[in-house]
């Protein structure tokens, strides 16, 4: 699949793109041309941009940016010399995907536009959040959806006039089916057993002393971590490689599926919307769900059940694996903003435009949730740990970082 520019948008030589992924693993920065698909080169911060109780630090985001952005257009102008004409390298389009946008990017919304103006000279930048730019990396700018799973689990689908969100809520809230709520699930049968209650895992118990000691100290290792999520996490392949052998574990895993196909079938084209019905998508016409993210990585126990609830829930949707992640979505969404050929729906905080006329996402837009998103303060108040919040996809390779691409 390519979503390159058409051929009646002409761009200049040394016309280039720049697509950012900022999560709990650091930033991610890729440079490309503005008139071919996939990056040219690509940098890594590892440092992890800030967050506090004013949302993601834009000045700290900046910090790491401008410099790995100056890298890269040295290098473009050393080593891709011939595509430029001798023509200077410019950045014509930017975006950036981060985990929490949509509910802690106002700063970033406010301050980047001016700031990359003024040190990059670009005026057409998107902000997105990680979930759409990993929707921009899997499906590409068709109709479809997007199961971003790892630490935490969120679905995205659009039927190119709106978005629809399901889960992606925190742990504590939601996140059903991700690597925490495995994790936890297995824990608590191990605890089950350690008890002697109904519904333990002698396996399970047996994988917890390995991984954690013994099982009385578990909740004093975990409680007081900030990271319980990932920590949880850290358990699920420990189910998944039980599964074959200890039903216990199996029926966590095919509870999981059903969690995850239930949020799929809830944002899939046409799934109650007035807008996929007009559009014709919902009414039996073949389309794309993807799976992206660390925990779909657990092989077979999962994925099995998965694909036959996916088959019971959807049966119009192909189910596969997405190859593009959430940089490779950035650097899509930045080309085909350059060319005005951007088809994703705009949204004040899901997916922010700014072309330099003002920003183009209608102030009320929706995500179809049956709630307007919030803007930029922690669900549980200001001044808050990260550990308990929702953000936008908590989805990283399971018991690793806290994005989706860590």
């Amino acid at each position: 699949m390519t979503d390159g520019p058409p051929e009646s948008s002409p761009l200049a030589p040394g016309a280039y793109v720049l697509g950012v992924d900022s999560g709990g693993s650091g930033l991610r920065v890729a440079l490309g041309r503005a008139d071919a698909e996939g990056p040219l080169f690509t940098t890594v911060c590892a440092e992890p941009v800030r967050t506090g109780a004013g949302g993601i630090d834009a000045a700290h985001l900046l910090e790491q940016l401008l410099p790995a952005a100056a890298e890269l257009l040295g290098r473009a102008a050393r080593d891709d010399a011939d595509a430029m004409d001798n023509a200077p390298a410019t950045v014509v389009a930017l975006a950036v995907g981060a985990a929490g946008m949509a509910t802690l990017g106002e700063r970033l919304r406010a301050e980047l536009p001016g700031a990359l103006a003024r040190a990059l000279g670009v005026r057409r930048l998107a902000l997105a959040a990680d979930a759409v730019t990993a929707y921009a990396g899997a499906v590409g700018q068709r109709p479809g959806a997007v199961v971003a799973g790892g630490t935490g689990m969120i679905a995205l689908g659009t039927d190119l006039t709106e978005w629809h969100r399901a889960d992606g809520w925190g742990h504590l809230l939601g996140d059903s089916g991700s690597g925490a709520w495995i994790g936890r699930a297995g824990l608590e049968a191990a605890m089950r057993a350690h008890d002697g209650r109904r519904g333990g895992s002698p396996a399970l118990l047996a994988r917890l002393h390995a991984v954690f000691g013994p099982a009385e100290g578990l909740p004093g290792l975990l409680y007081p971590r900030p990271d319980r999520p990932a920590v949880l996490a850290s358990f699920a392949p420990e189910v998944a490689a039980c599964a074959g052998a200890d039903e216990v574990a199996a029926d966590i895993l095919r509870k999981a599926a059903t969690h995850i196909a239930e949020a799929a079938a809830a944002v899939c084209p046409g799934a109650g919307s007035e807008a996929g019905h007009r559009t014709g998508h919902g009414t039996g016409e073949t389309y794309e769900v993807a799976l992206t993210g660390g925990l779909f990585r657990m092989g077979e126990p999962l994925l099995g059940p998965l694909r036959e609830e996916l088959a019971r829930l959807v049966p119009q949707a192909r189910t596969t694996t997405g190859t593009g992640d959430p940089l490779t979505g950035a650097l899509r969404i930045a080309r085909a903003l350059a060319v005005d050929g951007l088809r994703l729906p705009h949204h004040p905080t899901m997916l922010f435009v700014e072309t330099g006329d003002g920003p183009s996402a209608e102030v009320g837009a929706r995500v179809r949730t049956g709630e307007p998103e919030p803007g930029g303060v922690p669900p549980e108040g200001p001044g808050k740990g990260p550990a308990n919040r929702a953000t936008d996809a908590d989805t990283s390779p399971v018991g690793h970082s806290s994005d989706i691409s860590g």
